[in-house]
């Protein structure tokens, strides 16, 4: 017999606070990687493009674990999803000080660390918390929750450079390995699976194949799929290659420390914006002017000189939207697709921004390479987000007010 709690079981902020830390720790370590990158080519001599290679392969992989997690989670419960993440994770990071190979990397970074940062991410995270609250309380822990992503970067960042600057790069990891064990304690209240009740007389329950079908035949969700893609090409380029961004401009990696910190700072307020914004507007416009905006930053970054202070107030513009996208992202599939199967499909959606997320880590460190400078990323990330804000356009999404067809 399957371990199963009714939906209200927990309260409402003992398991938001769970789930917030949660994603605070394996949302910060996973951004925060990039500031390894000089650091371990330093060390094994493997070049930048090699290990950027590697890190491109977690992005990837942190949205493809998702939807499988997902689905594990939609099915047994969140629980086992969650402890085989923090086992894959710490497993990763302990062993990434013992790799000096591309191979060897992409194994502990691009694979384990990765792919254990996405069972704890967002889709299983919202997913389970949607399930276990009511309707009108679902946006607000949904900012939460992005908010405590957001601020594990406002403190893993500055932690790992502490600990790189004072220590090493590879004790650095082994503290990151410590802290990541404290995501096991902080599953227990989300380990069961929710009761759902049964449908009601006449009606026929979907299965997760025939929802799946259903929503990729919807235009909608591909119109979602295709601004996420967008938007996990910006945020891995920016937190994979914004140290060097940095470098070439000859200042000091506390710059780099100070500005993705300040993203994700940011992002707090950004994400409890977008999530409040969602019960009163539609999420579709919200997304849309978010991507408009980054198009904006970027082209105002490139214009301006590059010295601190246009480094801290580009983070902050960012910052504002960086992952403020995923409550509303979250917010239309459940509106779409309902709930059942919401860490599924929302991971799908996940998966598409973390293909993005892998041209943006890989593109990155080649463009360096070949070019000596990120100019031609730039361009591109201003011509992708302004794709992304008129692709949300055409989703189709009631208002809020509008009231409900029985």
């Amino acid at each position: 017999m399957q371990n199963t709690r009714s939906p209200a079981a927990g309260g409402f902020w003992p398991l938001v606070l769970a789930a917030s830390v949660i994603l605070m720790i394996t949302m910060g370590i996973r951004l925060s990687l990039g500031l390894y990158l000089s650091p371990i080519n330093t060390s094994t001599g493997l070049g930048i493009a090699s290990i950027s290679l590697a890190l491109a392969v977690g992005q990837f992989m942190w949205g493809a674990s998702q939807p499988v997690f997902g689905a594990l989670a939609d099915r047994y419960g969140p629980g086992g999803a969650l402890f085989s993440g923090a086992v894959m994770m710490v497993l990763g990071l302990a062993l990434t000080p013992y790799m000096d190979s591309q191979w060897g990397l992409t194994l502990s970074l691009g694979v384990l660390v990765s792919a254990g940062a996405g069972a704890g991410s967002f889709s299983i995270l919202i997913g389970a918390l949607a399930q276990r609250l009511p309707p009108e309380r679902r946006a607000l822990a949904s900012g939460f929750i992005n908010a405590g992503g957001s601020f594990g970067q406002f403190v893993f960042a500055p932690l790992s450079q502490f600990l790189i600057a004072g220590y090493s790069w590879m004790v650095a990891l082994f503290c990151l390995a410590a802290v990541t064990l404290l995501t096991l304690p902080l599953s227990w209240p989300l380990r069961h699976k929710v009761e759902h009740p049964a449908p009601a007389a006449g009606s026929v329950a979907l299965g997760l194949k025939a929802q799946l079908r259903i929503a990729l035949r919807d235009r909608s969700y591909w119109c979602l799929h295709a601004g996420f893609f967008t938007c996990g090409f910006h945020i891995a380029f920016l937190v994979t290659h914004l140290p060097g961004a940095v470098d070439l401009c000859g200042l000091p990696t506390s710059v780099s420390a100070t500005s993705l910190a300040l993203i994700g700072l940011a992002n707090i307020a950004g994400s409890l914006g977008a999530g409040a914004l969602g019960q009163h507007y539609r999420m579709k416009y919200i997304l849309a002017a978010m991507y408009a905006s980054r198009a904006v930053l970027v082209l105002l970054y490139l214009l301006a000189p590059k010295v601190p202070l246009t480094f801290y107030a580009f983070s902050i513009g960012l910052g504002l939207t960086w992952l403020a996208t995923v409550p509303p992202t979250a917010g239309l599939v459940g509106k779409l697709f309902g709930l059942r199967y919401l860490a599924t499909l929302f991971g799908l959606t996940l998966l598409s921004h973390q293909i993005g997320g892998f041209f943006g880590a890989w593109l990155g460190g080649l463009a360096l390479t070949s070019f000596g400078n990120y100019d031609w990323m730039w361009y591109a990330d201003i011509v992708l987000a302004s794709l992304a804000a008129l692709a949300n356009l055409p989703i189709r999404e009631a208002h809020p007010r509008e009231p409900k067809v029985a």
